[in-house]
């Protein structure tokens, strides 16, 4: 005998309420981190947008690469002071899917490197299409690039240092044209965010340092994006068209 068809009618009644169930929970869990990041911002007096799809486009390696980022949301862009001077920054929360999969944290450097590095946790499942070059372990991490040579001039003790003090939560430090950038996991709040921030603007001091003093205080003053990226007006839904 089969199954009486309003057996199937609940079955498939229960399939959408758990669905809807689930896509109501996702959008709260959405809209809670959006809040809370552009409180944040508020308090930090930066700026927030919802989406900037520009930068998938300038940053394309490490956290970038392994996620296969689709876009860049809950975005935060400001400046912070290290001990060599003020830097550009960016936080926000890599889009996979429609799936948060990591958030990133991006400072800024006063000049371009050479090379692409990546230091990836050795516990990390690393492979993907097109990795780098895999140089070799750097403390607790494995370095990967795309010039060997270059790298190793880069890699120095302070920095490995400095990487292996970032936390267990930090899959991948690395440095892509003028930044050096961080993934962290995706349920870090501000708080681990503020000290994440912190960290990477000391890396970014170790293989950035100042040469020279040009600043009203006497220190460098790295303010402008690269070309393609750049902060953008507080708002509150994803913006259409340019910037």
């Amino acid at each position: 005998m089969g199954i009486p068809a309003w057996i199937w009618f609940v079955i498939a009644f229960v399939a959408l309420v758990s669905g809807l169930a689930l896509l109501a929970t996702d959008r709260a869990r959405e809209g809670q981190r959006n809040r809370e990041r552009l409180r944040w911002a508020d308090l930090r007096g930066w700026q927030f947008a919802e989406e900037d799809p520009r930068m998938v486009s300038h940053w394309t390696e490490g956290a970038m690469g392994y996620f296969g980022a689709d876009a860049a949301v809950n975005v935060v862009a400001g400046t912070t002071f290290t001990s060599e001077g003020r830097r550009s920054v960016y936080i926000f929360d890599i889009e996979t899917d429609r799936q948060i999969p990591a958030v990133v944290v991006a400072v800024r450097c006063g000049k371009a490197f050479p090379v692409l590095l990546e230091l990836w946790l050795a516990s990390v499942p690393f492979q993907r299409a097109n990795m780098p070059e895999l140089l070799g372990p750097a403390g607790q991490r494995y370095a990967f690039t795309d010039d060997v040579e270059a790298a190793r001039s880069t890699i120095t003790q302070d920095l490995v240092d400095a990487a292996d003090e970032l936390g267990g939560d930090v899959s991948v430090l690395w440095i892509e044209h003028d930044w050096v950038l961080a993934a962290v996991s995706a349920n870090a709040g501000p708080s681990r965010l503020e000290r994440l921030l912190r960290d990477v603007g000391e890396i970014a001091d170790i293989i950035d340092p100042a040469e020279e003093e040009d600043g009203p205080d006497g220190r460098h003053v790295w303010q402008n994006p690269p070309d393609g990226v750049r902060p953008v007006d507080t708002m509150h839904e994803r913006p259409h068209g340019d910037l």
